[in-house]
């Protein structure tokens, strides 16, 4: 126990590190006031160990905290508790906790465990709990209760006691023992408990009123035994949430491949040894994440023992029909109705034995646990499984991608027709996004083909998928070995040449190499191709991502020339993209109509590649409002083990519209996640674009030595490689952090490198980011040709009619370069264009500038108006650099102080305000984070740091502290 110590910061980090296991709400702590102490007293004073039962358990912490409201009550004055539950929910690990706190705070612990086998043996469980206390009978009870309690254990022979005596004695047992100590009696699979023993401790439990005494048992929801549990206090457990099942397999098991994992998240539902325990029947980790997942996953010697018994007892006929339901996985009963009119009878039966609910008037079959479909498949043969498939393949006969897994599960011998129907239905789960079953289609539909040609295409292909859209590098590598061994003519499929491309990238092999090879792919093809060949397609769609990293013409213009073959022409999504995202400056209104009529459609839109091919267009073009929600969509997915590749390309483009909208501390979470996710996917050559964005962060917050190390990372993985598109990310970062310590001159050499000044070059579409930095620069440094020159080309090129935000930086650019005279005039212009609060950055440094102009110009009363406001939205942002040059400024411009205090609403970020503000509403951090994409946790956080600056302490006190400040900063959705 604590008794009074304080608690220093090492162990309250330790403490706080423990409970990472447990749930991030855990935060304040308690007192400890009882004699068992609290979870938390145990962690802090070092009771528990890194073996600790309490740091392998994940998200019990409201379970946990009822277990130690029950022990605090227990330590006092007596308490019982029946923890309930279905098979493997954890049940026994949370015992094994409770007693490591108890024990730790010098409970005695009397234990005792059901036993199947043992459920015939009078007082047998009653033997072992009291076994431990044999030595003290005699010093504790009187001669009639220790020779019946004797007796009744077989310690010693005699005739048989009665069992009122033998409760009595066990009772006064136990109170004897609680004078001098408290006592924890815990009985785990209370539900086997033999008869004689389930009625004394029932007794017992019902009888410990002010005795110091806790009585702790755990029973399966599933199973009727002797113990009674009317009266009990109950707890029943739950399965895990989803978020710590994810943590808990991820713990275990953190190299499981993503497809694996995320079937096993699917089988499992929250069942924790169900998540342990599945991936090792698998044989992880030596199973293949694309060829070794069957319909239904096989559960182990372990799992199975847990359902066996009761599956083995049903006749045949209700085994078999039970075997439908497995197999077809719907929980349709027509399903089961097709096996004739005995069915509702045989299923009747499954009820009783309390394997299945059964829903008559919603049509609807439910197993009551989810390790019970697989413990049915684990335990019939495989030619009834085959039997079944084909009975369901002949009921599907309405959904052909049903029907076409089952027909591939009942084939044994190679089919063609049969892999036709599965490689059809691959397509269609790729036209829904589900590149897992897609792959795994795939990868069946080749182990089906009769000839080795069509074999290795189909593994080809899933090869493809893998690394283009699932981000299994290393099972995209084994298959397309496997196709190779089938036959493969590498120079003929262009889906091998592809993929073998993405393997070179990731790899250390330069991007000349790769695009030299794929491009020689192409052209074998064919001199021109169908626009409908997806193989070619997708091809171009590859050769696309090594053109935009080699970074040159040279290298798009062997793209261009096979695009230009299509026929009859390119779809219009690649033309799109040829418009917009490669050359954004030349767009014309007609290609930003089109662009936002696809926008528009990505709502609706179940693709993940074509979500982030359409919001890759939106890029530079400032439109990745209206793809937010899709784009967290694909992430999302991507978490789940989805298509994590296009996950990645989805947190790129979050990452672009939290830039410009402010939304810096987003980028900093995403951007972790994202290289977390590389590091685990081995997707090594995406590393370089969250390096970039963690990059742009350190720059403008000012932190040089950050922007440096980042910058250094993309240059260390390009250059090697030849990738010249990365350098164009290096100099924007570096441009941008050179404009906020005053190196104008080297601002200038980093966006001059990029294009240069007077010009927009094509394939440098970073160009429209840095074109107001570089005029900036050009002034700064005398170039005020250059200046006007790029100023020229600005309108030229029309840039201000591209968006909103590229109006206003054009309309800052213009007043800077122009003379005195018009400078204000442009600036006002500038200001007052619609809808530009969207782009705090941007509009702050404009107001910066023009608050400069009107300083130098002695116009000091307007200057400060336009300082302070900027100097607001950069404190709120965090942009230090601008933040203390816009003091500057407001000191020579005679204000004696700087703007508000750290306690003013206004210092909070944008994203601490709009998060503050719906909090305020009465919005749980749950509810925030569904409305703001965000996760509990992000917004948990941010509330930690704005109530500080609020001056507050806790979630009461905000409405007052932002009544002051309209609610004018909701984050933009650019």
């Amino acid at each position: 126990m604590n008794h009074g110590r304080p608690v220093s910061r090492r162990q309250e980090s330790a403490y706080r590190t423990l409970l990472t296991g447990f749930t991030p709400r855990m935060g304040n702590f308690r007192p400890a006031h009882m004699r068992i102490g609290s979870l938390e007293d145990s962690v802090l004073n070092g009771h528990t160990t890194r073996s600790s039962t309490l740091i392998q358990l994940f998200g019990r912490n409201d379970d946990l905290t009822i277990v130690r409201s029950f022990l605090d009550r227990a330590a006092v004055s007596g308490a019982a508790l029946s923890v309930v539950g279905d098979a493997g929910i954890g049940k026994t690990m949370l015992l094994r906790a409770a007693v490591e706190v108890a024990s730790a705070a010098g409970v005695r612990v009397l234990r005792a465990a059901g036993v199947e086998f043992e459920a015939g043996i009078g007082f047998s469980g009653l033997n072992q709990a009291l076994l431990p206390a044999f030595d003290e009978f005699a010093r504790r009870l009187g001669a009639a209760h220790c020779d019946a309690l004797s007796v009744a254990l077989g310690l010693r022979t005699g005739p048989a006691p009665d069992r009122m005596l033998v409760a009595n004695a066990t009772l006064a047992l136990l109170r004897s023992i609680a004078a001098d100590q408290a006592v924890l009696v815990v009985v785990d699979d209370a539900q086997w408990i033999d008869r004689a023993s389930a009625a004394v401790l029932g007794f017992v439990a019902r009888r410990l009123d002010g005795s110091r005494i806790g009585f702790l048992a755990a029973a399966r929801s599933d199973i009727e035994g002797f113990f009674e549990h009317s009266g009990l206090p109950e707890h029943e457990l739950q399965p895990l949430d989803d978020e710590a099942a994810r943590r808990l397999l991820d713990h275990r098991f953190p190299t499981l491949p993503g497809m694996v994992r995320r079937r096993v998240l699917a089988e499992a539902q929250g069942n924790p040894l169900a998540l342990v325990e599945l991936p090792t029947a698998l044989n992880f980790p030596h199973c293949d994440a694309l060829r070794s997942l069957p319909a239904v996953l096989p559960i182990g010697r372990r799992l199975q023992a847990l359902f066996a018994a009761r599956i083995a007892e049903l006749a045949e006929p209700t085994r078999q029909l039970l075997l439908l339901a497995a197999l077809d996985g719907t929980g349709d009963l027509h399903v089961v109705h097709g096996d004739g009119p005995g069915a509702m009878e045989h299923l009747t039966a499954a009820e009783r034995a309390g394997l299945v609910r059964v829903d008559g008037r919603g049509g609807r079959l439910a197993f009551r646990h989810p390790l019970t479909r697989s413990a049915i498949v684990e335990m019939s043969s495989a030619a009834e499984r085959r039997r079944a498939h084909l009975v369901l393949a002949q009921l599907w006969t309405n959904r052909p991608e049903r029907r076409a897994w089952h027909l591939g599960e009942a084939t044994e011998k190679p089919d063609e027709p049969v892999a036709r129907l599965l490689q059809e239905a691959a397509h269609r789960s790729l036209d829904r996004g589900d590149a897992t079953g897609a792959i795994s289609a795939l990868v069946r539909a080749a182990h089906l083909s009769p000839r080795g040609a069509d074999r290795s295409r189909r593994l080809a292909q899933a090869a493809f998928i893998g690394a283009d859209v699932t981000g299994e590098m290393g099972t995209a590598s084994q298959l397309l070995v496997d196709a190779q061994a089938a036959g493969l003519d590498q120079g003929g499929s262009l889906y091998a040449a592809a993929t073998t491309a993405y393997l070179l990238v990731n790899g250390d092999t330069d991007i000349d190499t790769a695009h030299a090879l794929l491009v020689g792919a192409i052209e074998n093809r064919s001199k021109g191709g169908p626009a409908d060949d997806a193989e070619l397609v997708e091809a171009l769609w590859a050769l696309s991502l090594l053109c935009w990293l080699g970074g040159t013409p040279e290298h798009w213009a062997p793209y261009h020339a096979a695009v230009a073959r299509l026929t009859p022409s390119a779809p219009a999504l690649m033309t799109l993209q040829t418009r917009t995202f490669l050359d954004p400056v030349r767009a014309t209104a007609s290609v930003l109509d089109e662009l936002d009529v696809a926008l528009a459609r990505l709502h609706v839109e179940a693709d993940p590649a074509t979500i982030v091919r359409t919001t890759r267009c939106a890029v530079h073009l400032d439109r990745l409002g209206p793809c937010r929600a899709s784009s967290w969509r694909v992430l999302r997915d991507g978490r789940e083990g989805g298509a994590v590749m296009k996950a990645l390309v989805s947190i790129m483009h979050l990452c672009a519209g939290s830039f410009t909208a402010g939304r810096w501390d987003e980028i900093t979470e995403l951007a972790d996640e994202a290289l977390e996710l590389c590091d685990n996917q081995r997707y090594r050559h995406f590393l370089w674009q969250f390096h970039y964005y963690k990059a742009l962060v350190a720059a403008v917050r000012g932190d040089q030595d950050a922007n440096l190390a980042w910058t250094d990372e993309i240059i260390r993985w390009a250059s090697p490689r030849g990738a010249r598109g990365p350098l164009h990310f290096v100099h924007h970062a570096r441009g941008l952090a050179a404009l906020g310590r005053g190196d104008f001159d080297g601002a200038y050499r980093h966006t001059t490198a990029i294009s240069p000044a007077g010009s927009f070059a094509s394939y440098a579409p970073h160009a429209l980011w840095v074109m107001a930095d570089l005029v900036e620069a050009a002034l700064r440094t005398g170039r005020r040709d250059a200046a006007a020159a790029h100023v020229a080309a600005m309108h030229e090129a029309n840039v201000a009619g591209l968006s909103p935000r590229l109006a206003l930086l054009v309309g800052s650019a213009t007043a800077l370069a122009a003379d005195d005279d018009r400078a204000t005039e442009l600036f006002e212009q500038a200001l007052a264009l619609p809808g530009i609060d969207r782009w705090p950055f941007d509009l702050a440094r404009t107001q910066l500038a023009f608050g400069e102009h009107l300083r130098r110009n002695r116009a000091a009363a307007a200057a400060r108006d336009h300082l302070i406001a900027a100097m607001e939205t950069f404190r709120r942002l965090g942009a230090h650099p601008w933040s203390r040059r816009a003091e500057n400024g407001l000191r020579v411009a005679g204000q004696s102080r700087a703007g508000r205090g750290e306690g003013a609403p206004d210092s909070l970020t944008p994203q601490e305000h709009e998060i503050a503000m719906l909090a305020a509403s009465g919005l749980s951090n749950k509810q925030i984070a569904q409305q703001l994409f965000l996760s509990h946790r992000t917004v948990g956080a941010h509330l930690y740091r704005a109530f500080p600056k609020l001056g507050i302490s806790s979630r009461a006190g905000l409405r007052d502290a932002l009544v002051a400040t309209p609610d004018t900063r909701r984050g933009p959705d650019g």
